[in-house]
């Protein structure tokens, strides 16, 4: 069993859509606490709050990782990162059979990506992604490591990494605004 997070309800079959590596590919995880965080992208919905006019591809953000044990760890760039971002926001997680002879293997822990349709088995309705993420970390099935943990190091890394991101970002005006936004403190 597999499982796929989203906004859309009522989806009997889960369809590849062009992705960040700009092939036609549908993702999935095997661990149903992984794909909460794909429910909002925090760009996105900071723009929409705020009025934001924006015609094209959403720029992506995906401050998360896997530990070595595979854990999925979220990391907070800026404070309240997390409840930020998915406070509010529901959506549905479908369960899908997947056969693992056709997937992709992505590197990622659990993870592989189909290129053609998959039927959905079941749907499960999350009405707040910031709730379910809390849950999972309370039953430690991922980690969220909030942004007055970071060490001295990793901030400074955050800062380096947020200044370069908003001076390459002139033709991605969304995440200039989200960045200007979210970072205003550096």
């Amino acid at each position: 069993m597999f499982f796929h997070a989203s906004q859309v309800g009522g989806l009997c079959v889960l369809k590849p859509h062009v992705s960040n590596h700009e092939r036609s590919l549908l993702y999935l995880s095997a661990k149903r606490e992984n794909v909460p965080v794909y429910l909002s992208n925090a760009v996105e919905k900071y723009c929409r709050e705020t009025g934001f006019a924006h015609n094209g591809k959403w720029h992506t953000w995906a401050s998360y990782g896997f530990d070595t044990d595979g854990i999925l760890r979220l990391d907070e760039y800026y404070p309240d990162a997390v409840r930020d971002t998915y406070k509010g926001i529901s959506g549905y997680i479908y369960s899908a059979d997947v056969d693992v002879q056709t997937a992709i293997d992505i590197g990622i822990p659990d993870a592989v990506a189909v290129a053609q349709p998959v039927s959905v088995s079941d749907v499960e309705y999350i009405e707040d992604a910031y709730c379910e993420l809390l849950k999972a970390e309370n039953e430690g099935l991922i980690r969220i490591r909030r942004y007055e943990q970071h060490s001295k190091q990793m901030l400074s890394w955050i800062e380096t990494t947020i200044r370069k991101e908003f001076a390459q970002a002139e033709t991605a005006p969304d995440y200039r605004h989200f960045l200007r936004a979210k970072f205003s403190f550096l």
